[in-house]
C-alpha cells in the first residue's frame, strides 16, 4: 500500500525580505519527509487569495504568520492524517472546503499552499520520481526560458523608474545553461555600465539593479547597451521583457508617471507609448501594462500590441480561472502570469494553466518578490511545459536556487530536454 500522511507541522520562517512566512513539514508513515516554504508578494492584485497575517504590531510590524501556522497544525493537519498524498486534487479540495471562504481568508492561502506543495513533494519522493516528472508525467521535458530581472523600479526598489521590472529574455540561447550564461554575463556588463555612468549598483527585492535613472526610456537604453557590451545581439540573442505593474501608479483614472516625469496618461496614451517602445527597443513581452481593473483599456492594449508581442496579465488575472476565462472571452491578454500563491493550491494553479493551453495562450511561471530558497516552482515550470519562467536576477540566493535547480533538471534529462518558449 502507498504510504499515507502521518503528520504535518508548520513553523514561521523568514523570506528574502526578512518578513515572516510559512514553512510546512510533512511526514509519511514510511518515513518520507517533505518540506515546502511559501513566498510573498509586494505588488499584489486585489483579487488574490488572502495571505493571512497576524496584525500584531508588537511582532514583525504586524506581519507575523503565527495564526497561519496554527491553522496548519491545529485545523489542516488533523483533517489530512491518513490521506494518500497522491490524491492531490481531493486533498486540495478538502482544504478549500475546510476554509469555506472564496479567497482562503479563514485559513490563509499561505497555510493552504504550504501544505499543498508539501503533499505534492511527498508523493513524488514516495513514488521515487523527481517532482517535475511526478507532476508532469513522461512529457515533462520542456525547460523554460528565463525572464531575468536586471533593473528594478516601482514597488520593488527606490529608483527613478515608474515601471517595476525590466528583464532580459535570452531567446536565442540553445539551452538553459547557455541562457543562464547569456543572462549572467549581460547582468555583469550592466553593472559595469552603471558604475561607469555614476549610478548606484545596489539591487532591489528581486536582484535587479535600482539606479536613479533619468527616465523609463533610459532603462531600456541601458539594457540594450549591456546586451551589446556582453557580446550579444539585441532582439536576436537576448530580447527585453517588461512588467509595468501599472496598478501601482494608476490613480483617479490616470496613469501617473511621476518618477520619470512623463506626466499623466490615459490607457490609450499608455498603449501608444508602449507601441513606440516596441518599435524602438527589442521588447517581446509586456506584463501588467495597464491597471488590474482597466478591462476596457486592456482590450485596446491587446488589439494594438497583441499581434506583435506577448501581453501578459498578472494583477488582473491572479492565476484564477474566473478572470482568465473573462480575459479569453474579451481578448484582454494573450498570456497569463502563473503564481502558485496567488490562488493557493497546486490543483487550482494547474487548472489555470490548462485554461491557458486550451485558449492557445502563453503562460509564465513566476516567483514573488519575497521568496525563499525553496525551488518548487522550478520543477513546477518543467512539469507544466510553459516554456517561460520569472524568478529574478542573476544574484541573491533565493533566485539562484531556482536557476540551479533548472540546471540540474536539464542535465538529468540530457538529450531529451527541450528548451525554448
Amino acid at each position: 500500500m502507498f504510504p499515507r500522511i502521518q503528520s504535518i507541522d508548520a513553523l514561521e520562517i523568514l523570506d528574502s525580505r526578512g518578513n515572516p512566512t510559512v514553512r510546512v513539514n510533512l511526514r509519511l508513515d514510511d518515513g518520507t519527509v517533505a518540506t515546502a516554504s511559501v513566498p510573498s508578494g509586494a505588488s499584489t492584485g486585489e483579487h488574490e487569495a488572502v495571505e493571512l497575517r497576524d496584525g500584531d504590531k508588537k511582532r514583525y510590524g504586524g506581519k507575523g504568520v503565527l495564526q497561519a501556522v496554527a491553522n496548519v497544525n491545529d485545523l489542516i493537519a488533523p483533517a489530512l492524517i491518513g490521506q494518500d498524498p497522491r490524491r492531490q486534487a481531493q486533498i486540495d479540495l478538502l482544504m478549500i472546503e475546510l476554509d469555506g471562504t472564496p479567497n482562503k481568508a479563514k485559513l490563509g492561502a499561505n497555510a493552504i499552499l504550504g501544505v499543498s506543495q508539501a503533499v505534492a513533494r511527498a508523493a513524488a519522493q514516495a513514488s521515487g520520481l523527481p517532482l517535475y516528472a511526478y507532476l508532469g508525467g513522461a512529457g515533462a521535458v520542456h525547460i523554460p526560458v528565463p525572464m531575468m530581472n536586471v533593473l528594478n523600479g516601482g514597488k520593488h526598489a527606490d529608483s527613478g523608474m515608474d515601471f517595476q521590472e525590466f528583464m532580459i529574455f535570452p531567446l536565442g540561447a540553445p539551452n538553459f545553461a547557455e541562457a543562464l550564461r547569456f543572462g549572467a554575463e549581460t547582468f555583469h556588463a550592466l553593472k559595469k555600465i552603471l558604475a561607469e555612468r555614476g549610478y548606484a549598483t545596489s539591487v532591489g527585492d528581486e536582484g535587479g539593479f535600482a539606479p536613479q535613472v533619468k527616465s523609463n526610456d533610459e532603462a531600456c537604453e541601458l539594457i540594450v547597451a549591456a546586451i551589446e557590451a556582453a557580446g550579444f545581439r539585441p532582439g536576436k540573442d537576448i530580447a527585453i521583457a517588461l512588467d509595468l505593474a501599472a496598478s501601482s501608479f494608476y490613480e483617479n483614472g490616470k496613469y501617473r508617471l511621476t518618477r520619470s516625469g512623463q506626466g499623466d496618461k490615459s490607457a490609450s496614451e499608455m498603449t501608444a507609448l508602449l507601441r513606440q517602445w516596441v518599435e524602438k527597443y527589442p521588447i517581446v513581452s509586456i506584463e501588467d501594462g495597464l491597471a488590474e481593473n482597466d478591462w476596457e483599456g486592456f482590450r485596446e492594449h491587446t488589439a494594438v500590441l497583441g499581434g506583435k508581442i506577448q501581453i501578459v496579465g498578472d494583477d488582473n488575472l491572479v492565476t484564477n480561472t474566473k478572470f482568465i476565462a473573462r480575459a479569453i472571452e474579451e481578448k484582454s491578454c494573450n498570456a497569463a502570469l502563473i503564481k502558485l500563491n496567488q490562488i493557493g493550491t497546486v490543483t487550482e494553479t494547474v487548472a489555470a494553466i490548462h485554461l491557458c493551453r486550451k485558449a492557445g495562450w502563453g503562460y509564465v511561471i513566476s516567483h514573488r518578490s519575497g521568496e525563499t530558497e525553496d525551488s518548487f516552482m522550478a520543477d513546477f515550470a518543467v512539469a507544466m511545459g510553459g516554456g517561460q519562467i520569472k524568478t529574478g536576477s542573476a544574484c541573491r540566493s533565493e533566485r539562484i536556487a531556482k536557476y540551479n535547480r533548472l540546471l540540474e533538471i536539464e542535465r538529468e534529462l540530457g538529450k531529451a530536454a527541450v528548451f525554448g518558449r
